[in-house]
């Protein structure tokens, strides 16, 4: 179902990359819901007494897997915390770390199979349940995307399990259509590593797409010459553009785009350089580069 206020207004943008405690108490009311369901069942079976039946979710094992492997989230799953002075005791809203959520969703994706009620157990009023993976994953996906969609967030939960950040709008086309298929499979090779870490989550992944993107320009400068690179960049220019401002604004750029590379903790780690922390700036500089490098490729052969 599409809300109402979707078809008169249209989608929120995506572009929020942070998990706040709205779209945080959206996904443990699920999860809930999905533990109380039986939904983790198949994977963490809660038994029948007199067979080995399941019928619901062993919250126990559930809980020490999710320990072991995301030790950073607290089980049971909460949405508030008290804070406690020396004149007042409240509760205040809490939410995890944004990383921290993601890992549970693809933990539970990972676990989840739908629950179905077979033979009804009336002496120990319990069905017994049987599974389906497939269907479980689906509605899960679906799910947990309804929520990413409605509160704008910039994720996106696959089908292999994985989640994807939603580029920029003004570069996701470009991202999700893009294949590099150049002379040099180094190049090809560089470009994807860059494309495929920039749609991380994590913004730590993210800057080394953005150092494996100038990596990559250096090398395509030299792709015409590379016995000599400035020879190399005025053939790549020269066949981008016969226009002669628009060739001189191309190279402005091809120069600004080096010097930035140079003067900014990307490409070399010098105390002096400055470093660039901000998800928002790794986007700018990511866009700005991989847009004259499209650029470049599609003018040459």
């Amino acid at each position: 179902m599409e809300y109402f206020s979707d078809q008169e207004q249209g989608h929120k943008e995506r572009s929020e990359e942070v998990i706040y405690s709205a779209a945080w108490g959206g996904i443990v009311s699920y999860v809930k819901s999905l533990v109380d369901s039986g939904a983790f069942g198949e994977q963490f079976p809660s038994l029948c007494s007199d067979g080995a039946r399941t019928v619901g979710t062993n919250e126990d094992s559930l809980s020490l897997a999710i320990k072991a492997e995301i030790p950073e989230l607290e089980w049971p799953l909460k949405t508030n915390q008290y804070k406690q002075t020396e004149f007042i005791s409240e509760t205040i809203p809490y939410c995890p770390e944004t990383l921290t959520i993601l890992d549970l969703i693809q933990f539970c994706y990972l676990h989840t199979a739908k629950p179905n009620k077979q033979k009804y157990h009336q002496y120990f009023s319990h069905y017994h349940l049987s599974f389906d993976i497939e269907l479980g994953k689906q509605e899960f996906r679906e799910k947990i995307n309804k929520i990413f969609s409605r509160n704008g967030l910039a994720y996106e939960l696959e089908s292999s399990g994985s989640i994807k950040r939603l580029a920029p709008p003004v570069l996701r086309e470009h991202l999700d259509s893009t294949t590099f298929d150049t002379s040099d499979g180094i190049l090809n090779e560089m470009l994807e590593d860059a494309r495929r870490k920039f749609i991380n989550p994590d913004v730590k992944i993210r800057k080394e797409a953005v150092e494996r993107l100038w990596d990559a320009w250096e090398r395509l400068k030299s792709i015409k010459d590379p016995s000599n690179k400035k020879d190399s960049i005025t053939q790549l220019l020269n066949d981008a553009c016969s226009e002669p401002k628009f060739r001189e604004l191309l190279e402005q750029e091809a120069r600004k785009l080096t010097d930035i590379g140079n003067s900014f903790h990307i490409r070399h780690s010098e105390v002096g350089q400055t470093e660039v922390k901000q998800s928002s700036h790794f986007d700018y500089l990511f866009h700005r580069l991989f847009c004259i490098i499209l650029l470049l490729l599609n003018s040459t052969s």
